[in-house]
């Protein structure tokens, strides 16, 4: 290999900014790929062009394996004796602003250039504040000797060039890659079936299922077809969708024999009986059908697609291939639990009232599948969510509010309400219909639960401040105990059926998924895949650490700081606080709506605050959220800041910025009724009107029954109307984001469009960008990237002094 071109790069700055060039000495480099000439078997290919060596530099090659090419130094780039070759030449360019930059390339005869794995359609190229990977890909003839000299035109002092595979976070690396989605374990617990959603590079996806052996670690299995275990065996089958249903296949795990265990099965969730002997499938039936131009509303919920929809139960034979109805009627019909013998399922209906909180009733049933007689067990229960068996079907395990059974769960002061998402469990006996609360004393709030016929044991996991924890209940003693695992939050858990081993996934707010088995004696959790180190693999994360203050009221306020990658203490940086302000806490997550490594890669320091009302502090804590409509939320979020600010001298006191989602959003607005404190705001998806949000979103009614609980908007006007921001707009100084996808069902767009037009009125900055298409939260992958894009655009905007961003995307129009 020879030394022949000559490598040199200035980044040659506009008359924006003071002029500099940077010269870059070293790179990466990968090749030669010696291209061979093809055969000519004619003058011409199909578009009627004649061969030329440059044909040749449109032969595929993958721009990554110049990542870990030799890491060159001097002025000289490699060439190849071979009459033809393709090179790859590598460096990272990280701009801390968004700029337009013009790429330069000269000396070279026939190259493509690549940032970011996108070849440029021309020189022009506008770039995110990020790590940007750039390529020349360029083709070397023997005996033909090029000098190269490549300009970036547009750069500034915030552009660095290096060749270190280390990069900032973006928000692809978030969307993109496998998250753990479900797990189960074969009933001796040798053997693990883990589902996967896999994302790609620009948005395709699709779910995995995977069996290994985690005695050996070896993969047994690979399928795009769902994967589930036999009941209480280590028999394994799988789902094939046919022409005339699905059909059900097992597969011994030795020898890899399959054989059809049942064929054509309906459509439906499907919960296979303990014994194996039969499956319960969910079903649905169409209600009655109105006039498409002109049709009668019959209910408030009946605005959503499918209310009229009705859910029920069918059994379908594994021996017969019989499949026959459970349930008859109009009442919707869920399947909770089935008894360890397979004699009884219990059922949940639930039925509409109206007129008194709460709106929604919920019976449980037993019903005997041999005699298919059924019993009422609970009736007309308002405040529960689900249940389940004890192991020997003598007793239910009860999820609900605080409120249940007539309040015996509730922890709280006299005359307050507790807060219906602050999840309590409840031990039921079937023969004497008593009922206790396990969980009054108990801060955490309940997430899902199980009772394990292993060990006769209750395990739980739960919002326990800021984490998601897994705990053990003795249901004799009523002792608890938190297991001391290695993750913030235990997102999902299964249990052996015969062994005491569980399988869980968790994340920590610095990492992604990780995928464990943990002991259920010792408690040990053992590592099985951590999938996170291949989705943050080489990408530089900052600092964060709990930040907790005490109140003005005596409450120690839980949140985090988010440091950028390479902070530096001598500089002032921007802060970014983030909040929701609802029923339950911001959690230790690293992949949210929100993810705040993402915004600390911006250049922001943020501060996550999880003020009074959500759940997981204890009852009296969540409590805080019903009836008040914000207050009490913003003077801890407003109080927080400040001691922030003065705790943390790096940090610019004035450029400090808040962003908030759905209640959060409603937060942001209410925030700048009281406050001159932010320089800039953003609400997605927030209330403005607690009037109009509670009768026009789908849940609006239902959610105030948590928030506002016995309050309407006919009896309380100092909540419903002197809290929102709306009656409050000429208070509004901040300059204030909307963000609003117009098909939100929970939070009409109408509570963005009517605060966006107050505050015009008014003359205050204010922007609306509404996303086409999109519910409450955006899902679509390229819409999401807009979304962010405007976000950071108008936080640079404000609290950066650039508008260059925000003008791009929106650039201004004369109507």
């Amino acid at each position: 290999m020879k030394k022949q071109l000559l490598f040199a790069l200035a980044l040659t700055m506009t008359a924006m900014v003071s002029a500099k060039d940077i010269q870059v000495k070293t790179f990466r480099y990968a090749g030669p790929f010696d291209v061979p000439r093809p055969v000519l078997l004619d003058s011409v290919d199909a578009q009627q062009r004649p061969f030329t060596p440059s044909s040749l530099l449109d032969t595929p090659l993958h721009l990554d394996l110049a990542q870990d090419g030799q890491l060159f130094s001097g002025a000289l780039t490699p060439t190849s004796p071979a009459p033809c070759a393709l090179h790859l030449l590598q460096f990272s360019v990280q701009n801390g602003a968004y700029r337009r930059v013009s790429f330069s390339v000269r000396g070279l005869k026939h190259f493509q250039v690549y940032v970011d794995g996108k070849r440029l359609p021309s020189p022009h190229i506008a770039l995110a504040p990020q790590t940007h990977r750039v390529v020349i890909k360029y083709l070397s003839q023997n005996g033909q000797t090029d000098s190269l000299k490549i300009g970036i035109l547009g750069a500034d002092e915030s552009f660095r060039v290096s060749t270190d595979k280390r990069r900032l976070l973006t928000l692809t690396d978030i969307l993109d890659g496998r998250k753990c989605t479900q797990t189960s374990l074969s009933a001796n617990g040798r053997y693990l079936i883990a589902t996967y959603h896999e994302v790609a590079a620009g948005g395709s996806s699709r779910t995995l299922w995977r069996l290994s052996d985690l005695k050996t670690g070896h993969l047994l299995r690979e399928s795009t077809e769902p994967m589930a275990w036999i009941p209480n065996t280590n028999r394994y089958c799988i789902t094939q969708r046919m022409p005339n249903g699905r059909d059900l296949i097992t597969a011994d795990l030795h020898t890899g024999r399959e054989e059809t265990l049942a064929r054509g099965i309906p459509d439906g969730a499907v919960t296979p009986s303990p014994q194996a002997d039969y499956l319960v499938l969910a079903t649905s039936q169409e209600g009655p059908k109105e006039d498409r131009d002109l049709y009668e509303i019959l209910s408030p919920e009946d605005r959503q697609p499918n209310w009229r929809k009705r859910s029920g139960l069918s059994l379908y034979n594994l021996q017969t291939g019989l499949c026959r109805p459970l349930t008859f009627g109009f009442h919707n019909v869920a399947l909770q639990d089935i008894s360890q013998d397979g004699r009884y399922l219990l059922l949940m209906t639930t039925r509409e009232r109206l007129t008194q909180r709460p709106t929604t009733l919920y019976s449980l049933y037993r019903l005997d599948v041999r005699t298919m007689q059924s019993e009422c067990l609970l009736h007309d229960e308002g405040f529960i969510a689900s249940a389940v068996f004890s192991p020997d079907a003598t007793r239910l395990l009860v999820k609900g509010a605080p409120e249940a059974f007539g309040g015996i769960g509730k922890n709280v002061p006299e005359g307050r309400i507790p807060n219906m998402f602050d999840y309590q469990l409840f031990l039921v006996d079937i023969g004497t219909k008593a009922v206790r609360a396990l969980t009054r004393d108990f801060d955490p709030s309940i997430e899902d639960f199980s009772w394990n016929a292993f060990d006769q044991h209750i395990y739980f996991t739960a919002l326990d401040k800021d984490c998601r924890s897994l705990f053990r209940l003795d249901p004799k003693s009523l002792r608890f105990h938190r297991f001391d695992v290695p993750e913030d939050y235990v997102s999902q858990v299964s249990f052996a059926r015969n062994a005491p081993v569980a399988a869980w996934v968790g994340e920590s707010v610095s990492n992604s998924d990780r995928l464990y088995t943990l002991q259920l004696g010792n408690g040990r959790s053992t590592l099985v895949e951590d999938l996170s180190r291949e989705k943050l693999q080489d990408i530089d994360l900052g600092r964060c650490q709990p930040w907790n203050f005490l109140s003005s009221r005596g409450d120690t306020i839980y949140g985090r700081c988010y440091l950028p990658p390479h902070f530096d203490a001598t500089k002032k940086y921007p802060l970014v606080v983030n909040y929701y302000g609802g029923c339950s806490p911001v959690s230790r997550l690293f992949e949210s709506r929100y993810p705040l490594h993402l915004y600390a890669a911006q250049g922001y320091v943020v501060y996550l605050i999880n003020p009074s009302g959500a759940a997981g502090f204890g009852q009296e804590h969540s409590s805080r959220h019903v009836n008040t409509a914000g207050k009490g939320v913003a003077d801890d979020i407003i109080e927080g800041t400040q001691a922030f600010l003065a705790a943390h001298p790096y940090v610019d006191a004035q450029r400090v910025g808040c962003i908030g989602a759905s209640y959060g959003g409603f937060m942001t607005q209410y925030l700048q009724t009281q406050t001159r404190l932010f320089a800039a705001a953003v609400s997605h998806a927030g209330i403005s009107d607690h009037t109009s949000y509670w009768g026009e979103g789908y849940w609006g009614y239902s959610y105030s029954e948590v928030s506002m609980a016995n309050s309407y908007p006919w009896t309380r006007k100092d909540l419903y109307v002197d809290q929102s921001p709306l009656f409050n707009a000429e208070k509004i100084h901040t300059p204030l984001l909307f963000l609003h996808g117009n098909a939100d069902t929970n939070v009409p767009i109408g509570e963005s469009i009517q605060m966006f037009t107050a505050l015009k009125l008014l003359g205050r900055p204010t922007a609306l960008v509404v996303v086409n298409g999109e519910n409450h939260t955006i899902t679509h992958y390229q819409k999401r990237i807009k979304w962010q894009d405007t976000i950071f655009a108008w936080l640079a905007r404000y609290l950066q002094g650039d508008g260059s961003w925000w003008n791009a995307l929106y650039p201004e129009k004369q109507l």
